[in-house]
């Protein structure tokens, strides 16, 4: 149903749709996996510092609900090591199909889990923790970029971190940090993300753990709501960095984080929870909820309402796709059939000029590296944008996601591997701190990938992808006369 959206990763992980959900400590238990997974997703359960017994139930649960393909999600520098070695003892005895680790990246650990067939996935903050977990035998990486809710690991933004992971690694790479929508879904895929990792969308549903509170404090919040503190830091190394909505605590009401004595404001059963403590609300708790950890990422501000795990999953992937295919844009100028006559296809390809299979996954990658950049630009350029150039902006990022997803299915398709790497223009463009500059450069640039089309329409067999380049092409035409018309009246032509 979604087949614009499917990456390599899924037949890896077992899932019909590069949709994840986060396994956050608490909130994802076997409920809101089961009903990810159910919708075609994968998911973790989120097992944080929880014993071992908890693990053995949730995992039971989830079987028994016919769930065979999930993931666990551990962080071993927040948990004693002796439970540390219970669990991941557990997860194999268990035979999970995946694990996540995330924080610093343990090289043991992860050979081990490689060694005993378990699907290992590294959430990274950075170029270096990814080439340590590629190393030790990861099997996927997740780019964590610095708008991701709860504890953030990276510094850079995912628009900067993930091309640049996608570019050095050999993995298959996630995204995550901020995602909420179909439309995020389609950016990080263009930007070379197999998949993207969501979790402050997956809180505000109906599956999740997390109590009323958070769900109602979440859909009431905008970006600007979240802050970065180090205040909630029990159970955590010292200097960890979390992303929270502001509240009392981090407006300084509650007092020093780091003196004085331990403060309860809750109990999960009979267990205390401290002020100051990693702990967010969860359905089993009572306390002063407003003075706890309200983890949430900066796309917050576009979560509106509560709904089931299966209807976002199906919403966020119905609307990437629709950004992502062509099959309802009509061409604007006829398209001319590829194909001659009807046997033509026991003729050589290269005698009836037309390219090889080579030859064609080669011009592919290359328009798809050339659209990957500009898909690039437009989304770092979008923030800078006035008024009367954002909507533009943002409509030929949309338009340059599409084209990246035509073109990696259409190499995909022919059983080619799809560039992982930007062209120069990125680079280039950049450099042009001038956002009038800078959108004239990709003007220019855009003229040339016109002239690739043109060039390579001729030799292109095939009447589906003769349609789909030719579409591209108007795209490209219809775009170049949009950017140089709103450039004139900025004043610049």
């Amino acid at each position: 149903m979604f087949d614009a959206l499917r990456r390599p990763v899924c037949d890896l992980l077992g899932c019909s749709i590069p949709i994840l959900a986060a396994g956050m400590g608490g909130v994802s238990r076997h409920e809101l996996v089961a009903a990810v997974s159910g919708a075609g997703g994968f998911a973790f359960l989120g097992m944080i510092r929880e014993p071992v017994d908890l693990i053995h139930s949730e995992v039971k649960a989830l079987r028994g609900r016919g769930i065979d393909r999930f993931g666990v999600n551990l962080v071993p520098e927040a948990t004693d090591p002796v439970l540390l070695e219970q669990q991941i003892s557990a997860c194999l005895d268990l035979e999970v199909p995946a694990i996540e680790l995330f924080w610093d990246v343990s090289e043991a650990l992860i050979g081990r889990l490689h060694r005993a067939g378990t699907i290992v996935v590294c959430q990274v903050g950075n170029g270096t923790e990814a080439q340590a977990a590629e190393r030790a035998g990861a099997h996927i990486l997740i780019a964590q970029g610095v708008e991701a809710g709860g504890h953030v690991r990276s510094r850079q933004r995912l628009q900067d971190l993930l091309p640049e992971l996608v570019a050095k690694s050999r993995l298959p790479v996630l995204a995550a940090g901020g995602l909420v929508d179909g439309a995020d879904l389609a950016s990080i895929l263009a930007l070379g993300a197999q998949g993207g990792v969501f979790g402050t969308a997956f809180v505000a549903t109906e599956e999740a753990f997390a109590h009323p509170y958070h769900k109602r404090r979440l859909i009431e919040s905008t970006a600007i709501d979240t802050v970065l503190t180090d205040m909630f830091h029990n159970n955590r190394p010292s200097g960890t960095i979390v992303r929270v909505l502001a509240n009392s605590v981090t407006n300084g009401e509650r007092g020093n984080a780091f003196t004085g004595s331990r403060v309860v404001i809750g109990h999960e059963g009979e267990r205390p929870i401290y002020l100051f403590s990693t702990e967010s609300p969860l359905v089993s708790m009572t306390g002063e909820f407003e003075a706890m950890a309200l983890y949430a990422g900066e796309g917050v501000g576009r979560i509106s309402r509560i709904v089931s795990a299966a209807e976002l999953v199906q919403n966020i992937a119905a609307h990437a796709a629709a950004l992502l295919s062509v099959d309802k844009i009509v061409p604007t100028t006829p398209v001319e059939s590829a194909s001659p006559a009807c046997f033509s296809h026991h003729v050589d390809d290269c005698y009836m000029g037309f390219l090889s299979r080579s030859e064609l996954l080669v011009a592919l990658n290359e328009l798809l590296e050339t659209e990957r950049s500009h898909a690039l630009v437009t989304l770092a350029s979008a923030s800078e944008a006035p008024d009367h150039l954002h909507g533009l902006i943002l409509l030929i990022h949309q338009d340059a996601a599409r084209w990246c997803g035509v073109l990696t299915n259409a190499i995909l398709s022919r059983g080619g591997t799809a560039s992982n790497k930007t062209d120069a223009v990125f680079g280039q463009a950049m450099l042009k701190r001038d956002l009038a500059h800078r959108l004239e450069f990709l003007n220019h640039r855009r003229v040339g990938s016109i002239e690739q089309i043109i060039a390579l329409l001729p030799t292109v067999r095939d009447d589906d992808l003769h349609m789909r380049l030719s579409m591209m092409r108007d795209s490209h035409e219809r775009n170049g006369k949009l950017v140089a018309a709103a450039l004139a009246g900025f004043g610049r032509s």
